[in-house]
């Protein structure tokens, strides 16, 4: 049944339509940035997970301790000679280098699976304080290298008041 008392107004319903479908394409719009970010937020949490577990492989694993007066790096480096490692350090960090070799030479054998690194590997570490380079101690023993930074102790300087 058609309503002839009402009047028509020509352009108000699709305007209202029209209104009506630009609201609803911005909230999927919005919608859908949503999810894309959420995604690129799991892949970077990913690939960072996937980094640190890979690079914690081929890194030496170390502890890093602080005392009052210094800190102190123990790395685990076995099978590696005194004269493959370097330690490099500037006054905020330590960068420690081992060359791990291939030592087995077994002629006529086939590795059925081989899953030691061999090659170098380098591992950089900041310290939260400046140190006294030159105060800086390593020892190697049974493939444990400890290397102990004193920190920089600030010379204060008491001024005198006239």
């Amino acid at each position: 049944m058609v309503d002839n008392e009402t009047p028509i107004v020509m352009g108000t319903e699709s305007n209202e339509t029209q209104e009506e479908a630009k609201e609803e394409n911005k909230r999927t719009e919005n919608r859908l940035s949503d999810i894309v970010s959420s995604i690129r937020d799991k892949q970077e949490e990913l690939g960072k997970s996937l980094s640190d577990y890979t690079s914690s492989i081929q890194k030496p694993l170390a502890d890093i301790m602080e005392t009052e007066t210094s800190f102190i790096i123990i790395t685990d480096l076995p099978g590696v000679k005194k004269d493959d490692i370097d330690i490099d350090i500037s006054e905020d960090s330590i960068d420690i280098t081992a060359k791990f070799e291939d030592e087995i030479n077994e002629k006529g054998a086939n590795y059925i699976k081989k899953e030691r690194n061999y090659g170098e590997t380098k591992r950089s570490i900041s310290l939260p304080a400046k140190i006294n380079i030159k105060g800086a101690t390593a020892r190697f023993n049974d493939s444990i290298l400890t290397v102990t930074l004193p920190k920089l102790m600030e010379e204060k300087h008491k001024v005198n008041i006239n």
